[in-house]
Parts: C-alpha cells; sequence; structure tokens
C-alpha cells in the first residue's frame, strides 16, 4: 500500500490550511472538519482497496521475434470483481529490446476483460523471457494504490533478421526479384545441365539444336538447359572481435547473419545444399551441408544464439579445421572485416582453402570511411582526416587486388549492402558454371 498523489494534494492543503488557522483562529474548526473528513474517507477507501481482488493478466505474443523488427504484444486483462477497477500496468519485458506505449492506465468495468497492446523491438539475439508483470491498483477514489507483481514467464528467442527472406520469397513467387535488388542476369552459353528438349525459339544457338530429334519428328528441336543444381555452398563465419563493429543499430556481426540467411534461401532453392562453420567463437559450430528450405530452420537455430567475442581472427586454423571436416569441392563463403594487416596471415588460409574450393570473400567497410569521403573539406583538420582515409582504403585496394590476383572472388562492400550484393555475385557464379 502506498498513498497516491491524490491524497498527498489533500494533505498538503490540510497543512496550508493549518497555517492560515494559526494566523486566523476562526479558521481552525475548518481545519479541524477537514482533517476529520480525510481521515474518514482515507479509512474508508484504504480498507476497500484492500478487499478489492487484483485483476489476472495474460501475455499473448509470439514465441520468437526477428532482430530489430517490431511486432506487438498483447496483454489481456480480466476483471473478476463486481467492482470497476482502474489500474498502472507495465510488463517486465527483456532489457535487450526497445519499447512504445507502456506504461499503461487502463480502467477495467466490473466482469470485463480488456486487451490492450504495446510495441516490442528486440536490439540482441538469443535467449530471453518476459518475467511478468507489475500492477498498481488504486482504490476507488483514487486516495491509495496497492502494488502487485504477477509472475508470467514466457521464454522467446530472438532470431537473426528473417525480413528479408519473406520479401524475397513474395518477389520470387511474383517475378519481381529487382525491386529488391537481386539482379537476374542471363546465362553464359546454355548452362551447365540439361534440363529438356522444346521447340526452337529466335535466339537459340546451333549447338542447343539436337539434330536427331529435328530430323525424327521433322521440325528444329533444341535442348534446354538449367542451371547446374546439388552444389554445396558452406560459410566460414568470423566470431572475432572486428565484426563486433557497429554501424547503426546492428553491428557487423549481425549484418553478417542477415546476409547469411538471405543466402541460404536463394541457394536453397536453386537445390544447392547449404553448410556453415564459426570460427573465433566461445563455442564452434559444424552444420554439414544439406539440402531442401527446412535447413533454413536448421541455420536460424544454429546461429540466433551466436555472439562476437574479443578474441583475434586465426584464418589458417580455421581454414584448416574446415578442410578436416569437409573434403568434396564447394563454394567457401567467408565475410570478416580484413585489415591491410591482415595480409600474411590470410593469403596463407586462402591459398590452403582454394587448392580444393572455390572461395567467395566478403569484406565489410565501415560506413563512417565514405561517409568521409563524401563530405565538404572546410577545415585544416578535416583535410588532414580526408586525406588519412584515402591512404587507408588505398591500401585497403591494393590488399583487394592482390586477393583478386590469386583467383579468389572478392567483394567488398558496407554491411547494410552485404544481404544484396553477396546474393547477386553467388547468382552469378550460378549463371557463370564457375563452380
Amino acid at each position: 500500500m502506498r498513498p497516491a498523489p491524490l491524497l498527498l494534494y489533500l494533505c498538503g492543503i490540510w497543512l496550508l490550511l493549518a497555517i492560515f488557522a494559526s494566523l486566523y483562529p476562526v479558521l481552525s474548526q475548518l481545519w479541524q472538519l477537514m482533517g476529520g473528513a480525510i481521515v474518514l474517507l482515507t479509512g474508508y477507501d484504504l480498507i476497500y482497496l484492500y478487499r478489492l481482488p487484483f485483476p489476472q493478466i495474460k501475455r499473448l505474443t509470439a514465441g520468437s521475434f526477428a532482430l530489430g523488427v517490431w511486432r506487438e504484444v498483447t496483454l489481456s486483462i480480466d476483471n473478476h470483481s463486481q467492482h470497476t477497477q482502474q489500474l498502472d500496468i507495465i510488463d517486465d519485458y527483456p532489457l535487450q529490446a526497445s519499447i512504445e506505449a507502456l506504461p499503461q492506465t487502463l480502467t477495467l468495468f466490473p466482469r470485463e476483460t480488456v486487451q490492450t497492446q504495446y510495441r516490442f523491438c528486440p536490439q540482441q539475439r538469443g535467449n530471453f523471457c518476459f518475467s511478468g508483470v507489475h500492477l498498481l491498483l488504486y482504490s476507488p477514489w483514487r486516495l491509495w494504490k496497492r502494488y502487485h507483481y504477477q509472475a508470467l514467464q514466457h521464454p522467446i528467442k530472438v532470431y537473426p533478421n528473417f525480413a528479408e527472406v519473406t520479401k524475397y520469397a513474395l518477389f520470387a513467387v511474383e517475378n519481381r526479384l529487382g525491386q529488391l535488388g537481386v539482379r537476374k542476369r542471363p546465362r553464359r552459353g546454355e548452362g551447365l545441365e540439361f534440363h529438356q528438349l522444346r521447340e526452337y525459339r529466335a535466339g537459340d544457338t546451333l549447338r542447343q539444336i539436337n539434330w536427331n530429334a529435328t530430323s525424327r519428328l521433322k521440325k528444329l528441336i533444341s535442348k534446354d538447359y538449367q542451371d547446374e543444381r546439388d552444389q554445396q555452398i558452406i560459410f566460414l563465419i568470423d566470431c572475432g572481435r572486428r565484426m563486433t563493429a557497429q554501424d547503426g543499430t546492428l553491428s557487423h556481426f549481425d549484418h553478417t547473419l542477415n546476409a547469411i540467411l538471405l543466402l541460404s534461401y536463394v541457394a536453397l532453392r536453386q537445390g544447392d545444399a547449404l553448410g556453415l562453420m564459426t570460427f573465433s567463437s566461445t563455442t564452434e559450430r559444424w552444420l554439414a551441408p544439406r539440402k531442401g528450405l527446412n535447413s533454413v530452420n536448421l541455420i536460424l537455430n544454429q546461429l540466433y544464439d551466436l555472439q562476437p567475442t574479443l578474441h583475434t581472427s586465426d584464418y589458417l586454423q580455421a581454414v584448416k579445421q574446415f578442410m578436416h571436416y569437409h573434403q568434396k569441392r564447394a563454394l567457401v563463403v567467408l565475410i570478416s572485416n580484413l585489415r591491410d594487416e591482415d595480409s600474411e596471415d590470410l593469403y596463407l588460409a586462402l591459398n590452403l582453402l582454394k587448392t580444393k574450393h572455390l572461395v567467395l570473400l566478403a569484406s565489410l567497410r565501415e560506413k563512417i570511411l565514405d561517409d568521409v569521403l563524401d563530405s565538404p573539406i572546410r577545415h585544416f583538420n578535416e583535410a588532414l582526416r580526408y586525406a588519412a582515409v584515402h591512404e587507408y582504403l588505398g591500401h585497403r585496394h591494393e590488399s583487394q587486388e592482390m586477393f583478386k590476383h590469386k583467383g579468389l572472388i572478392f567483394m567488398d562492400t558496407q554491411p547494410e549492402e552485404l544481404a544484396i550484393q553477396i546474393v547477386n555475385r553467388y547468382l552469378d557464379i550460378k549463371r557463370g558454371g564457375v563452380l
């Protein structure tokens, strides 16, 4: 039990009246009557509140959330009593999140069930829990309020943002991938796998014509090809300290997981098999390549609670471990935040890796570097900063050119653009028959 603001205001007025009564004795009787009324009112209100039962609360929400995506959480409040109840309510939500529309003040009529909503946006992946609900129940005249905590355990899982996967699926069905930023380039030549025979169409090459079927059916018949299927794509996920870098609300590591999720869906839809291995993490994880769109759920459950560490990334040890796990040729996608000082160790690791596999190396570039180059130069310090960034990017570009000369597929991109860029590069590889 605790006094409500209205009771404190009444007590303040009564004390103010006491001051005037000391100066003007004629007001002393009014002061005494007011004090007695306050005592009677507060006593009755307190007893009434003490007998008033607390409402029952249920939380209605999903068991899984996407990182950085706003969702509605519903609280159902049931007034079992025959009296009108007024209360303040706040949910005991996980601290690693942002909320809107809390706390709330509600009025519940007798035997009424009210549903109210607030918005919840998780800011960190992993396992979390709604612990309970805090209530402040007001007395009928709002002179007192009574605190109550209802334990309401509700575990949730926060996954990488799968909104892009849903958007990709919808656009793929409607053949509008260009709106998402995914380019569908024409296939070089005829592709790698025979698909079916069909009638000749304008634009078919002579190599596509099946002369045996043409002579048998007395009309031109062409061979139709499709991109090669049943290939393997494996992610090497860097969990080292550089992946903790952050541009905006998400870290480079979170952007990496979002990109992996989107590329996983695209590759599985193409008929390829997906696998992954983490390195420089607290617990290294290995998922052997497997096919089928259901594998997206396996990848989600492998990655949703994975966090970057403060360890220095050991690329050579990671590649040796990977070569021990997997021998068959695959497209190995390594995403990291590279520096020019990584060159020596990284060269050794990549030279070992490309002896058996095709390597796609994606390096994340901090957005602030591009912002500095695009900003106008007005002061000497800004000129120095511009020159330093330009020199740094020059060394970075030299390292990138060396990677390309080594026969690696290299891309340098901002974290926000990684998902679409890496899907486009994968589709280029498929169309070109490089793997």
